[in-house]
């Protein structure tokens, strides 16, 4: 049976990069995780084994790093802003090229008031320790006349140890799940959230503030919502982070429930006043949507969040 070539990228992926800048004693950390995907008239390689229009993916990774000396690394965005732009106008043969990015966050380390005996605490301004928190990953795409910018984070586990509900569920032979009105709602955010500049006409966001600001609307939204399911909380933080971000048109959640169960105590004559917990780390429940501005259509691709 004759066959046909089908979509087709390639590219370097994980390339690590670290850059410092350093403002006198003074030092700043990004720390990248970066992927290019690059595709075009590719279909020679594949067909023949011509190589006359392949970039080395050796030469990606090398651009990444020579970018971070060049450019420096504002943010994530602008980082593969600068690579994406670079790889499509730079070569005839590459029409689009995606970077996803996953940046590290770093936060200096306090010191002591009293003085080192080797250094005094006052001067201390390189030492830093990495962030145990979420993970932000942004996605840019680019096609030589319109910009995709994604962004997002993962692994923020957030918790509310009441103000959250569930009752009222459908009830069948197999169900066994006691209706809860005081519960523990505990989710680890996996979120992406596509931006509305797509042109180099338009006024360009800012990410870094940007950021800051989706991630505190998403916190308070999670903390401030008396929940009744996990689907209400999901809608409540998407829906605030649109209110309040005229930069983001659409967001999406993937929210695993990370149940807490109540330990029976009475074989040992202990009252639990829901106090004492079991963790349970699976199976567990998967909730997923995507909250889009009213005339919006979806573009976050779904398989972004979901397992």
């Amino acid at each position: 049976m004759p066959t046909i070539l089908g979509q087709n990228q390639y590219g370097k992926a994980e390339n690590r990069v670290v850059k410092i800048t350093r403002d006198g004693a003074t030092h700043h950390i990004k720390d990248l995780n970066v992927s290019v995907a690059l595709s075009g008239d590719m279909d020679d390689v594949h067909l023949t084994g011509s190589n006359a229009n392949v970039l080395p993916t050796d030469t990606t990774k090398n651009t990444v790093y020579a970018f971070a000396k060049e450019y420096g690394i504002e943010s994530a965005e602008q980082f593969g802003i600068h690579l994406a732009r670079h790889f499509v106008t730079s070569q005839d043969a590459i029409h689009r090229a995606r970077i996803r990015i996953e940046e590290y966050a770093w936060e200096r380390i306090e010191t002591s008031d009293a003085n080192s005996k080797f250094i005094g605490s006052e001067d201390v301004k390189h030492s830093f320790v990495r962030k145990g928190q979420e993970t932000r990953v942004s996605e840019i795409t680019y096609d030589g006349s319109e910009w995709q910018v994604i962004s997002g984070l993962k692994d923020l586990v957030v918790m509310n140890s009441t103000n959250s509900e569930f009752w009222g569920y459908i009830k069948d032979k197999y169900t066994t799940l006691q209706e809860a009105y005081d519960r523990i709602l505990a989710t680890q955010v996996s979120s992406w959230w596509r931006f509305n500049w797509t042109d180099d006409e338009q006024r360009m966001p800012n990410w870094e503030r940007s950021y800051e600001q989706t991630r505190k609307h998403m916190l308070e939204a999670f903390a401030e919502t008396y929940s009744l399911s996990l689907q209400q909380t999901l809608y409540q933080m998407g829906s605030r982070i649109i209110n309040n971000r005229s930069e983001i048109d659409e967001i999406r959640f993937s929210l695993p429930n990370k149940h807490h169960f109540l330990v029976d105590l009475e074989p040992f004559g202990l009252k639990n006043d829901n106090e004492v917990y079991f963790a349970a780390d699976r199976p567990y429940g998967l909730i997923e949507a995507t909250v889009l501005r009213d005339g919006v259509e979806p573009q976050i691709p779904v398989d972004l969040t979901n397992l």
